[in-house]
């Protein structure tokens, strides 16, 4: 697949300077972090190798990535590889997809304390799966959990949520058995929303009590998940355009049913919005997470620590062949060793030459 006639990339290059000189004190250090990493990525100024084909003798030049978790260039392939690294979870089994919601309201303030309520909405969503599965009117199993953070909407906006996968059972109480949910149910939906409202603001009000909790402007006054793991707010597969109008990027309108490109009302399902290039940059901004913060976790029978364990005894009790893990060299080749390969005639392309940050190659790739 070759480079995308629009990139983010471009957008921040074009426009990136001057406005960040009109947001001066008003960026976080992570927010200008991100743009500098967007900017340069896959460019000269990373460093980069040499490759040469064995079959043509062609050299072509690699320039180095960024991995910046905010990257929509990097992500892809980091995506690829956190589902090879995931297969080995697969149980056979129905899986099942949960998504809990902020409401404007308490989007508002996630913005102003993305770290404390982000990790509330986390933990919540958590205890709420596994309180409700756990009790005997429902399913009476322990069950487990994949989760993600997605802070966006499809027109960028902030529209924080949490999305859940989970096989479909659990564990008995005493793990002697698996416990399948109906096919094609999982948990009521109205009790896990009621048990999560209730959970979720009791929680807010805890943190808010021990002072964790920062109000900035109009909420002075005061005193929501490898389909989404590795997405970022836009792809640059969304960009049309960047002209004298602004940057344009195509945009999914959920209000339109699902599966008909017009709905009912005449309307689209896709469109087309065009935005400032200053308010197209805020936007994509506005869904940086903090350093550190763990965008991916697991619980209950996959929380790390006893994940394999689980997995093991559930395979045991629904009688499904133990997965063969991948050797160190698997692991090797398929995640930490990219191989290059020549799309013309599908040759693998050693690296012959590296070069470093600031550092120009010995000399121009040959014709």
């Amino acid at each position: 697949m070759g480079r995308p006639a629009l990139e983010v990339a471009d957008i921040f290059r074009e426009h990136g300077p001057a406005w960040r000189e009109t947001q001066r004190g008003r960026l976080s250090l992570t927010q200008l972090k991100v743009m500098s990493a967007i900017t340069h990525c896959r460019t000269a100024t990373l460093g980069g190798h040499v490759l040469r084909c064995g079959g043509c003798g062609t050299d072509s030049v690699a320039y180095n990535s960024c991995r910046n978790r905010h990257c929509p260039k990097c992500q892809s392939t980091a995506a690829e590889r956190w589902l090879q690294a995931r297969q080995d979870d697969l149980l056979p089994v129905e899986y099942h997809h949960v998504v809990f919601t902020l409401p404007a309201p308490i989007a508002d303030l996630a913005h102003q304390n993305e770290a404390v309520i982000y990790g509330i909405l986390f933990d919540t969503a958590a205890e709420v799966l596994q309180t409700i599965a756990a009790d005997p009117k429902h399913l009476g199993a322990r069950i487990g959990a994949t989760m993600v953070l997605r802070t966006w909407g499809s027109a960028l906006t902030h529209h924080p949520h949490v999305r859940a996968v989970a096989p479909g059972g659990g564990l008995s109480p005493y793990g002697k058995g698996w416990v399948a949910c109906r096919p094609g149910f999982f948990l009521p939906v109205r009790v896990l929303s009621r048990l999560f409202r209730r959970r979720f603001l009791e929680e807010l009000l805890k943190a808010h009590r021990a002072g964790k909790l920062k109000f900035f402007g109009e909420h002075v006054a005061l005193a929501c998940l490898s389909r989404y793991t590795h997405r970022m707010a836009i792809a640059s597969s969304r960009l049309l355009a960047m002209d004298e109008r602004g940057i344009t990027f195509r945009w999914k309108d959920y209000r339109v049913k699902e599966g008909a490109a017009v709905g009912a009302s005449g309307k689209t399902r896709y469109k087309a919005m065009t935005l400032a290039p200053e308010e197209f940059m805020r936007r994509f901004l506005l869904h940086v997470l903090p350093g550190g913060f763990h965008r991916i976790r697991y619980y209950g029978l996959l929380a790390d620590g006893i994940r394999k364990a689980s997995l093991a005894l559930a395979r045991e009790l629904l009688g499904a062949p133990r997965r063969a893990p991948l050797s160190g060299d698997d692991c090797q080749a398929g995640i930490r060793s990219p191989t290059f390969v020549r799309h013309h005639c599908g040759r693998t392309l050693p690296i012959v030459q590296t070069f470093t940050r600031g550092h120009a190659i010995r000399a121009p790739p040959r014709p």
